[in-house]
């Protein structure tokens, strides 16, 4: 692990963590709000630096509750001029900034001067630690804000950050090297950064991302609306055009259902074709974004939620959606597929149901069993909602995260060399 050096200061004994995130807020990331509300309940200081505007047009409410305030870097083109004025501005407040300076060759010339921008901002702010979320753009940023500023920094890698085809294995292998913890979404992501990454991802953590189980009360699944919903971003991984397929088959069975799919994405368009091909369009529908409290009562008014995740073609797929967590969480019975570290989750004929990806005929006879047998819904929901009780905490996991945010603030040495606390 790398050295670290900060000027002694009258700092507290918990350390004050910094979150690097690509936009805040984003209303499909509702992981990093639940996250940064469990760290707040336990008293850490938590400040948000975003290194972009927010762009949606739906938000979680819950992120009213944030009381980290947010600092968005600047996110459009510079000049020279003002690229240099910024490493100026750095060096003023951050003295080991030029004996870091190397680790910015080959960099994206913008990403670097968001790490400058960064490293004064943790400088005057007095940030002890910081923390990225995806292992993309945010983690290129709190790494060279963190090398320039002399403090620790660690990332969360989730799944397209790990899987797509546009990933570049020498950038991750040195970020998962010098970073001063990782953690990761689920023991399947474990395993493939170690196997891709070797000795570099030895020290990858698995930490899974968790919920504030008041907000998802459980709701017995026994009597519910003939009706199946899924949630999520409409792009290839999420699999809904083999919902909407699977949904055809259900049809020309002549089952009674509805079948809401609650999002919006770039294939918007190329589902309702299809939907309006199938002869679709009264059975399932495209709902568009809703408040996180309106997804909620959808979602237990439902007698089975479909995640019928695929590998795209670029190689995205997903971690472990944290649809499926609420979706347990709440009481409704889950299909989903094997995928990535989705079976650590919906483990077959004990908490869900699994089919093959990209299989709608398993998926409609998956969809049909749920539907039609209330008591297989029942037991499914039960031991569901015990297993997100046990593993898919916030309040818990938040906290294996803060071991790793208080061990890293513990081993950082002062002016003095005595270790931070």
């Amino acid at each position: 692990m790398r050295e670290r050096f900060r000027e002694a200061s009258s700092r507290p004994t918990l350390p004050r963590v910094g979150y690097v995130v690509k936009r805040f807020p984003r209303y499909s990331e509702t992981f990093i709000v639940n996250e940064i509300l469990a760290h707040e309940a336990a008293g850490l200081e938590i400040e948000i630096f975003s290194l972009r505007p927010p762009n949606d047009t739906h938000f979680q409410d819950s992120l009213s509750r944030v009381r980290a305030p947010v600092c968005y870097l600047p996110a459009v083109g510079i000049k020279a001029l003002e690229f240099w004025q910024g490493v100026e501005a750095a060096a003023e407040v951050c003295p080991h900034l030029w004996r870091e300076f190397h680790r910015a060759v080959g960099e994206d010339a913008f990403d670097v001067y968001q790490a400058l921008v960064l490293a004064r901002e943790v400088a005057v702010r007095g940030i002890d630690h910081l923390h990225a979320h995806f292992a993309t753009s945010p983690t290129n940023v709190a790494r060279l804000g963190a090398f320039f500023a002399g403090i620790s920094y660690s990332f969360t890698a989730h799944a397209k950050d790990i899987f797509h085809e546009s990933v570049r294995p020498a950038d991750l292998l040195r970020k998962l090297s010098d970073a001063d913890a990782v953690v990761t979404v689920s023991d399947y992501n474990v395993e493939f950064l170690r196997r891709s990454h070797g000795s570099a991802a030895a020290r990858v953590r698995r930490v899974y991302n968790g919920l504030d189980l008041v907000r998802f009360p459980y709701q017995d699944p026994r009597v519910r609306k003939v009706e199946i919903v899924a949630v999520g971003r409409l792009i290839e991984k999420k699999g809904f055009s083999d919902l909407v397929a699977a949904c055809s088959l259900l049809a020309g069975w002549g089952r009674d259902f509805r079948c809401q799919i609650i999002g919006t994405g770039p294939l918007e368009k190329e589902l309702a074709a299809l939907i309006d091909r199938h002869g679709l369009r009264e059975r399932v529908l495209l709902v568009g974004p809703r408040p996180r409290n309106e997804i909620i009562e959808r979602v237990s008014a439902a007698s089975v939620f479909a995640a019928p995740c695929v590998v795209g073609s670029d190689g995205n797929r997903d971690g472990l959606p944290t649809s499926l967590l609420e979706a347990m969480a709440l009481g409704t019975p889950c299909v989903s597929t094997y995928v990535t570290g989705i079976p650590e989750l919906v483990r077959d004929d004990e908490t869900g149901l699994l089919v093959r990806p990209g299989a709608p005929a398993d998926l409609a006879l998956a969809l049909a069993r749920l539907l039609g047998d209330a008591e297989l819904r029942v037991r499914l929901a039960r031991a569901a909602r015990r297993l997100i009780e046990r593993e898919f905490d916030a309040e818990r996991n938040a906290a294996q995260l803060r071991e790793v945010f208080y061990s890293e603030r513990a081993s950082q040495p002062d002016a003095t060399g005595a270790a931070a606390i």
